[in-house]
């Protein structure tokens, strides 16, 4: 992680134990909690790994085990805690509903399932496939949201609502996507199987899937229940089943 990054980080977590501290002062009762899932870390990072044990974990020794995995991570791999905050940034950029830091990184499964995803990718990465693999299930069985740990996701990801999303081994996920609930996305039944592209600014609706070797270009955007077995261009809409392209930029004129 650059210098840069880290002071960036750092200014977000400073920002979330000031809206912490307020939401203290302003709700004793929610209070409480906060001092155990905020203001006792000293670290972004610690507070993140506390809080994937907390949601992954059921009992006291599945809190300590799966927080004990995402602390290895993060301590390995400086750049996951980088894509958690800008994650965590998306979903403010994103969502008009939101004004802090403090409820999206509490309250939002999605959020707490792409960072789940974001260990066990680094486990399976690392040759500890069996601790990325229950990552996977307990996401799946408790937030319902599972992703293969051999997917590949960028960062500034926004997992809508995140019910019932599935992402499947080998697929390509890139910056700034946006993915609504009820989204399938993985390998066709032809072939050679191969797994979607996603590029970077995509909007994925509710409902949508997505199969096969296939490419979705930057800024396009794929509608709700759409099913889409063949490329979309970059910065087209695709809407139907199956799929059709619709609103298409026009091609540059020549000079």
């Amino acid at each position: 992680m650059t210098a840069a990054a880290t002071a960036t980080n750092d200014r977000l977590w400073q920002n979330i134990r000031e809206e912490a501290q307020r939401a203290c002062a302003s709700d004793p009762v929610f209070g409480k909690s906060l001092v155990d899932e905020v203001l006792t870390h000293d670290s972004f990072a610690a507070a993140l790994a506390d809080l994937i044990g907390r949601r992954l974990g059921g009992n006291a020794a599945g809190q300590a085990r799966f927080t004990a995995f995402s602390r290895d991570a993060f301590r390995g791999a400086s750049e996951l805690i980088d894509a958690s905050a800008r994650d965590l940034q998306a979903i403010v950029h994103s969502d008009p509903a939101i004004a802090g830091l403090l409820a999206p990184l509490l309250h939002f499964k999605g959020y707490v399932a792409l960072q789940a995803w974001r260990v066990s990718n680094w486990l399976w990465r690392h040759d500890h496939s069996d601790a990325a693999l229950l990552f996977q299930n307990e996401a799946s069985n408790l937030l319902q949201v599972s992703i293969h740990p051999a997917a590949s996701i960028g960062a500034s990801v926004y997992l809508d609502h995140a019910t019932g999303i599935v992402i499947g081994a080998d697929v390509l996920i890139g910056d700034d996507v946006t993915i609504l609930q009820n989204v399938s996305i993985g390998r066709g039944s032809e072939l050679p199987t191969r797994s979607p592209r996603i590029g970077r600014g995509v909007f994925i609706g509710a409902g949508a899937t997505i199969l096969g070797d296939i490419r979705i270009g930057d800024f396009a955007r794929i509608g709700a229940d759409t099913v889409v077995t063949s490329d979309v261009p970059g910065g087209c809409t695709a809407v139907g089943n199956p799929a059709r392209l619709t609103n298409c930029p026009a091609p540059a004129s020549a000079a």
